[in-house]
């Protein structure tokens, strides 16, 4: 049938028939497309799908998706159709090009030749690009999330063409619902980092929670380790347990003195000099300091303090590890905490020792001051420290001229504690009172012992108690230790009976002896002295001194040889002419005890 516009009916219907199945087909597939992109979860996924679908929809030789990044320029992030795989690195300011003139207007725009266009600006090496994919004709259309142009999606050919209005809206509606997939790929993608991160923070604080726990269990058994009584030792030994390792406690000079290994993981504990070295830097500033040496075992150290007083030190030696940690924090924190502990236990400790050393000292001053004898009173006080007071039967007096009385007293409490004995400071002297089978080997033996201790020379005199007369041989026992001094004996431990030729010096029951010794003598010289104002007695032992060498007797009391001469001329006319030859032996010693006579004990 004829129309009055020429056309043939028939013709007419078979054309809109088939626009309309085409326009349902694209419906349809954009419609599918849409619920595929709601689907997807992974950005990069969906940028891809979107590109593969709009490519299948559209028709054109090639399709690519281009986002704005953190630098402000839109780049191309994914394509379908291209020939070149480096087209995925077009990058152009978002101001330049087709997909400016997209983002500014947020609306399609097209060109027919893409070179051959004049109302564009060209980026030079997004031009190299196009010309390595015959890029002519190109459309693009907005992606647009929430009012804002975030991306374009392109579509192009490699010859020259127009784009139809259906084209355009078909792509336009395409990048509606890719815009909706996109931003719920980003959401997701957000979530899901998000997640990640809460994940994340969750395990770390569920590890920092089991840090603390273990931190507050151990704290828990210290506690309960002082509660019950427990030692420095028993200290070490959890803490070693606990953290691992090797712990060491050590006292002020760095020296250990309570080491425990872990039964699990020991290590090496470092040098005494190592340690000593940690000790010192960790007083410096108060806190915990960590060392590593070259075998890589790492040391941490505390030092434990009391106010102002240094009381030692605690020290962690493990292997060591790359990655630090909460765990590492907290054991150190436990190990400070450790020190506070230890401080008590210190402090405790030592108000214990001085309360035991003090009540030492106090019987032992009763029993000189009451002696000779011993009171009911005195035995039941010495008694209720598991001392029996009728067997202490060797007084010691100890001397040091590098250490105190009261150090030594100290040190002595410690000897008398293992010997069941007394000690204390009595009348300024260290003095000790025990029981000895063997008087000589007793004195040697806590002469060793307070050598060591001291570190420096020590004098230890004994004398054995006769009838409960403590006082008697206290006396005797420091005087002696003085004339052991005088004589050149400072680092010795001995008993009276071994200086028997110096009796009459230090026992003052003899002293009439050694009067009528020194007077029947040096008598007429000592009268000559005191009258004249000489001193001749002292000429005289210095002449023996240097063994009776004028010329070096005379250096050391620096007067002239003749001067020298004159005075012994004067000796000869006193104590006789032949004094240097009838009574030579007996001068020399009479004028040695003379000396030692006048020595404070």
């Amino acid at each position: 049938m004829l129309r009055m516009d020429g056309t043939v009916a028939g013709d007419l219907d078979g054309e809109a028939e088939h626009s309309l199945v085409r326009r349902q087909r694209e419906l349809a597939s954009l419609y599918a497309t849409a619920r595929s992109l709601t689907a997807l979860g992974e950005l990069d996924d969906v940028l891809q799908s979107i590109v593969r679908n709009a490519h299948d929809l559209i028709g054109t030789d090639f399709t690519y998706l281009s986002l704005i990044g953190a630098d402000g320029r839109l780049s191309a992030r994914a394509s379908e159709g291209t020939i070149s795989a480096s087209f995925l690195a077009a990058s152009v300011p978002a101001e330049i090009g087709v997909g400016g003139k997209v983002l500014a207007s947020q609306s399609p725009y097209w060109v027919r030749n893409y070179f051959a266009a004049p109302l564009i600006d060209h980026d030079p090496d997004f031009d190299r690009l196009a010309a390595t994919e015959a890029l002519v004709a190109l459309l693009g259309v907005p992606l647009v999330i929430r009012g804002e142009a975030v991306g374009a999606l392109f579509v192009a050919d490699r010859a020259e063409r127009s784009f139809h209005a259906d084209e355009i809206a078909l792509l336009s509606a395409f990048a509606d619902h890719a815009a909706v997939a996109l931003d719920n790929a980003r959401l997701y993608e957000e979530s899901r980092t998000a997640l990640q991160e809460l994940r994340i923070a969750y395990r770390k604080i569920e590890e920092h929670m089991a840090v603390v726990e273990r931190a507050q269990a151990i704290h828990e058994a210290l506690t309960g380790v002082v509660l019950a009584g427990g030692t420095p030792g028993d200290v070490t030994q959890l803490l070693a347990d606990r953290l691992g390792g090797s712990v060491t406690f050590l006292d002020r000079a760095g020296a250990a003195l309570v080491s425990r290994d872990s039964a699990s993981s020991p290590c090496r504990t470092p040098s005494e000099i190592d340690l000593a070295d940690a000790v010192r830097n960790a007083h410096r500033p108060g806190r915990c300091t960590t060392t590593v040496d070259a075998a890589g075992v790492a040391c941490s150290v505390a030092s434990i303090q009391a106010g102002d007083g240094d009381l030692g030190a605690l020290a962690w030696s493990r292997e060591a590890v790359a990655d630090h940690d909460a765990s590492h924090d907290i054991d150190l924190r436990t190990l400070e905490w450790a020190t506070h502990i230890l401080g008590l236990l210190v402090l405790k400790e030592r108000a214990v020792a001085e309360a035991g050393e003090r009540l030492s000292g106090e019987l032992l001053t009763e029993l000189m001051l009451g002696s000779p004898g011993i009171s009911p009173a005195q035995r039941a006080r010495t008694r209720a420290r598991n001392i029996d007071s009728d067997r202490l039967d060797l007084v010691l007096v100890a001397d040091s001229s590098t250490v105190s009385s009261t150090e030594l007293a100290r040190h002595l409490h410690d000897i008398a504690r293992d010997r069941s004995g007394l000690a204390g400071e009595h009348l300024g002297r260290a003095t000790m009172i025990l029981h000895s089978a063997d008087d000589d080997q007793a004195v040697g033996e806590v002469h060793h012992r307070l050598r060591r201790t001291v570190g420096g020379p020590v004098v230890v005199a004994g004398e054995r108690v006769v009838d409960h007369d403590w006082s008697r041989a206290f006396s005797l026992a420091g005087r002696c230790a003085a004339v052991m001094r005088a004589i050149g004996h400072t680092d010795l431990g001995a008993t009276t009976g071994r200086y028997a030729l110096y009796a009459m010096i230090f026992d003052t029951g003899r002293v009439h002896e050694l009067d009528r010794f020194i007077s029947d003598s040096l008598g007429p010289l000592l009268d000559y002295d005191r009258r004249r104002g000489t001193d001749l007695v002292d000429t005289l032992g210095a002449y023996y001194d240097h063994r009776a060498n004028v010329a070096a007797t005379a250096r050391a009391l620096h007067v002239h040889v003749n001067t020298l001469l004159k005075r012994l001329d004067r000796v000869g006319d006193i104590l006789g002419p032949n004094w240097r030859h009838e009574n030579d032996l007996e001068l020399r010693l009479v004028l040695r005890l003379h000396r030692l006579s006048a020595i404070e004990p």
